[in-house]
């Protein structure tokens, strides 16, 4: 199994986040004749850019090293293999299970499963 390491970008924030109490937490493009972000200045912080995309060996890998396969039904998860499996969301309790057990019996890892953990209590060694 490879692990996948992406690169790390920054949090890519509007200009005023801390200043202004209506200024959400998010990236809004800067629009204005005078605006410090649209002219680059250094101080600013990050703008979003093609220069923080990932190797394209790297995108659409889930970070065991397999490839992420959204499935919707039972039937989709014909002929995968050595892929991450994730249940999409409108996906009802029913389907769920019989994603998951068919997933197991294709030893397929499934990363937003239902499936309860067994808790196990530490040994005093540990």
């Amino acid at each position: 199994m490879i692990m996948v390491e992406k690169k790390e970008k920054p949090k890519f924030n509007v200009l005023n986040l801390g200043f202004k109490i209506r200024v959400k937490d998010r990236w809004r493009k800067p629009r204005g004749t005078h605006n410090k972000k649209r002219l680059k200045m250094e101080w600013t912080g990050g703008r979003p850019s093609i220069g923080y995309k990932n190797a394209a060996q790297i995108r659409g890998l889930h970070p065991d090293g397999n490839p992420e396969v959204l499935v919707h039904n039972a039937a989709e998860l014909e002929g995968l293999s050595d892929v991450t499996v994730r249940i999409a969301s409108p996906v009802g309790a029913r389907k769920r299970k019989l994603i998951e057990e068919k997933a197991k019996s294709m030893k397929l890892r499934v990363t937003n499963s239902r499936e309860k953990k067994k808790y196990e209590p530490r040994k005093k060694g540990e």
